[in-house]
């Protein structure tokens, strides 16, 4: 089956190194000629700051938030010429599927991808559907996908009468397609998918993994007729390394902690946990929570440290003590915003994430379906 590329014309394979002069610069240098050419730039520019990215890059951005929000608020700024998204890739992507056409989008290092965005791509999800479309099953199937995924996959779901959905609003995503049709395939990530469909009551035995290395998914037939959900053989590195152990010495040592995860986490954590939800979620709960509390949370460790940082008359901290930052979110240093910025000063644009213009139409269905939806 013929699939659209991903953008208008190849991005490069690799991050072009960096200058010998900027790699060399102090952090205190590199942060006074940061903020220098913001000022010069003015409104031209809008720079977003995951809230994963760590906290030499937030200080810059005029927004944080999650990928979605981020995203949004990018659109709202026209008077902005270009968007410099600290994220990763996907996050781009639809930053630029959603802005105006005059505006360009930002990648400050094109490393920085997303290890469960990458566990699905679009020929594997062709295959699969074409699966099901051999086996006579996709006719009853709705497509789901993430918002950690690529355009392509986005487009995908939008022609097929599919949805994007995120981690706050799967469940009102999953209730609207089960009204379309009896069964879901949902991708990238089997966690959320599992966890979303096993509070909304579907047997685990409904919800079936596909393994795209496997013939039917490593499934057989009658198992893909008897499933509600077809959950994709993904994951977040970065969520999955919470264990119940953890929350067990968290409880140990802390009478009386709050546990929270993000649902990208394993069933058995989630379960184990207080409260899971989203990144805004998580925020939004510590933000309102009583002086005094504690809490022990599940996800990633910028955004951990930066919620006790600003909470001190809360104990906060991470679940996983040796935890590691999202090794990609990670990979946008202050030098590469630097390099962004002082290129733009000189009139040019590095490292544009451009969709291309029908795969951006089909992502952009699948996108307002799901605003349409919450």
């Amino acid at each position: 089956m013929a699939t659209l590329q991903l953008t208008a014309k190849p991005r490069p394979l690799f991050q072009q190194p960096l200058p010998e002069e900027i790699r060399a610069l102090s952090a205190e240098e590199t942060d006074a000629r940061i903020a220098r050419a913001r000022e010069t730039l003015g409104d031209r520019v809008v720079i977003l700051g995951h809230h994963y990215q760590r906290d030499e890059i937030i200080k810059h951005a005029d927004f944080r938030g999650d990928s979605f929000k981020l995203s949004q608020l990018a659109a709202e700024r026209k008077d902005a010429d270009y968007i410099v998204f600290c994220g990763v890739h996907f996050m781009a992507e639809s930053a630029d599927i959603l802005s105006a056409d005059h505006q360009k989008v930002i990648l400050p290092n094109l490393n920085a991808g997303c290890s469960m965005a990458d566990m699905a791509d679009i020929y594997q999800v062709d295959e699969c559907w074409e699966n099901l479309q051999e086996l006579g099953i996709a006719e009853d199937v709705v497509p789901i996908t993430y918002m950690n995924s690529a355009a392509n996959l986005k487009a995908f779901v939008g022609r097929n009468g599919g949805a994007v959905c995120t981690s706050s609003n799967a469940r009102a995503v999953l209730e609207w397609a089960f009204q379309q049709k009896p069964k879901v395939l949902f991708f990238p990530d089997q966690h959320l998918g599992r966890n979303t469909g096993y509070r909304m009551g579907i047997p685990l035995e409904q919800m079936i993994v596909w393994d795209p290395r496997e013939e039917l998914g490593g499934n057989e037939p009658e198992t893909l007729q008897d499933s509600k959900i077809l959950l994709w053989k993904g994951h977040c590195s970065v969520h999955g390394r919470f264990t119940v152990d953890q929350i067990k010495e968290a409880r140990e040592s802390y009478p009386g902690i709050h546990v929270m995860v993000h649902p990208e986490c394993p069933l058995d954590v989630v379960l184990a946990s207080d409260y899971d939800g989203s990144t805004e979620y998580i925020i939004k709960k510590v933000n309102e929570a009583a002086p005094g509390s504690k809490w022990a949370i599940g996800t990633e460790i910028n955004l951990v440290n930066r919620l006790a940082q600003e909470h001190p008359d809360k104990t906060i901290f991470c679940l996983d003590p040796v935890i590691c930052p999202c090794s990609t979110m990670y990979r946008i240093h202050p030098h590469f915003l630097l390099w962004t910025l002082e290129n733009l000063l000189d009139g040019k644009v590095v490292n544009e994430i451009k969709v291309h213009p029908e795969v951006a139409d089909q992502a952009k269905v699948a996108l307002n379906r799901m605003l349409a939806i919450t």
